[in-house]
């Protein structure tokens, strides 16, 4: 006998064929705007609630920062953003490329293993265009650009820069704009909401969403062509449902509910048309499937009209995007992978979307360098149905808007600021009055409403060091110490000095 991937197996077993990897990644969508997760849901996701039951929800999970770019810096990297030049914020369509240069990528840990891999959607990691003036609209869009997909780890790409509202509103494919801007934009009000910018002539916002669907498929048809025996990864990163919230005419007032219910009705049609792609090209049986988002849902989705409906987007969590509350980076999170995910199931462990590197590794059979996804815990232990992940992580740090911390260590929740960091109350410089730090019992008040600091001094030092000791080391897993960038101006860390043995 012998241990292959965590399960003993006889010595002349052959290594279980790779799966496949699917990996949805909804724009600014909350927990309760599924409806298998939401019984007050004003809307049905009948083919999101098929993937559930078909396979494992997992109740606590989280993007590594209540909003966009530092969340997928984490998730294709497996290390938080913050340990670079990512402090707070997002980027956005002009600037540079965030990733470094030589850093391992999930789509380059699989390529190097014999996968093909694809990325369909969002980027908004920075791309090193070819400037031809001192403008950032100074763009060549003629010439390649530099530090985008294609140089990260995937063999092709089709998507936009940034967020669905930020110029420039071109499609990139490879490593070059597919057509060049010959036109701008004005700002666009409520419920659209995209900036003004320059936009090519074959673009249309409303158009975004189903295209990207359609390369996706298109990606699978010319998988099932292929004659290399290749297992693929596809990363289908959708600018959906965050603004401009545009569904297509034949999805408008579909939901009888808000544009924001009704573009969430058209993303679960076009993941079902999706799901049976897989079906009809015999990829199922073999393809681990991801559905999750990359934070909480946005304020821009209209909370008042859908409050009226009984649609709680967060449901009983607090706060949204942004934010270092539940509601900025709970999120939710469904896989299926028929035969090795159990059916059916739920699972309560934390988990976070930085940990796919190194469960991808653990699939592959193979170790991670020291200095990649260190912050990456692998999830196959809970994927296969078990409860406790193997090894434990050690703690889960949370990031907000304005670059603020909080810890999460199995039921407790430290904040190392008095507001939330983010875009809801109590906003950053208006906590006047309040404790300098939050502490939360989240088994006992998941919606974080009664801070229990003051009951508990030494947990509150406790974790305080914990997370100054995980920030100074450059690593939340096993390893030797990697360094996180602290020469730059960090106020956001002021905290630490205020933690010391």
């Amino acid at each position: 006998m012998c241990l292959v991937l965590g399960r003993l197996v006889h010595a002349e077993t052959k290594l279980p064929a790779p799966p496949n990897i699917i990996y949805i990644l909804a724009d600014d969508m909350g927990l309760g705007d599924i409806s298998c997760l939401n019984s007050n849901s004003a809307w049905k996701t009948p083919h999101l609630d098929q993937l559930a039951r078909e396979g494992r929800i997992f109740t606590d999970a989280h993007s590594a920062s209540g909003v966009c770019t530092p969340s997928r810096y984490a998730l294709l990297t497996g290390r938080y953003s913050w340990r670079g030049a990512m402090k707070s914020s997002v980027l956005h369509g002009y600037d540079p490329s965030l990733i470094e240069k030589g850093r391992l990528t999930v789509p380059a840990l699989l390529r190097s293993h014999g996968y093909a891999t694809a990325m369909v959607g969002k980027w908004h990691l920075g791309l090193d265009w070819v400037r031809a003036g001192s403008k950032l609209e100074d763009v060549d869009y003629t010439k390649p650009f530099q530090g985008g997909p294609v140089a990260r780890g995937f063999d092709t790409f089709f998507g936009i820069s940034a967020s669905l509202d930020m110029p420039p509103y071109v499609y990139l494919e490879n490593d070059r704009a597919r057509s060049v801007p010959t036109e701008r934009v004005a700002d666009s009000p409520k419920p659209k909401m995209w900036r003004a910018g320059p936009i090519a002539p074959d673009f249309k916002h409303q158009e975004v969403q189903p295209l990207l669907f359609q390369k996706s498929r298109e990606f699978l048809t010319t998988r099932s062509q292929a004659k290399d025996g290749k297992p693929f990864f596809l990363y289908l990163a959708l600018a959906s449902p965050h603004t401009p919230i545009v569904p297509t005419k034949g999805f408008e007032g579909k939901t009888r509910t808000t544009p924001y219910g009704d573009f969430i009705a058209e993303l679960d049609a076009e993941i079902g048309v999706l799901l049976a792609d897989l079906d009809r090209l015999d990829f199922a049986k073999n393809t681990l499937v991801i559905f999750t988002a990359d934070n909480g849902f946005a304020p821009a989705a209209n909370l008042e009209e859908l409050r009226k409906l009984n649609h709680e987007p967060s449901l009983i969590y607090r706060g949204h995007k942004a934010d270092l509350f539940e509601g900025g980076h709970r999120v939710p999170f469904i896989a299926r992978w028929p035969g090795t995910i159990p059916a059916g199931t739920r699972c309560n462990e934390t988990i976070g979307h930085l940990d796919l590197i190194a469960t991808c590794a653990e699939i592959l059979g193979v170790r991670l360098p020291d200095a990649a996804g260190e912050d990456s815990v692998s999830i196959l232990s809970v994927l296969r149905g078990g409860d406790s992940l193997s090894p434990q992580r050690s703690a889960l740090v949370h990031h907000s808007n304005n670059g603020s911390f909080a810890l999460r260590q199995g039921r407790w929740k430290l904040f190392l600021v008095p507001d939330s960091g983010g875009w809801s109350s109590p906003k950053p410089g208006q906590a006047a009055g309040l404790p300098r730090f939050q502490l939360y019992d989240l088994t006992a008040d998941p919606s974080e409403k009664q801070n229990l600091q003051a009951e508990h001094p030494q947990r509150v030092q406790q974790m305080g060091l914990l997370l100054r000791e995980l920030i100074e080391k450059g690593r939340t897993t096993a390893g030797s110490p990697q360094g996180t960038e602290l020469t730059v101006p960090w106020p956001q860390v002021g905290w630490m000095k205020e933690f010391v043995q």
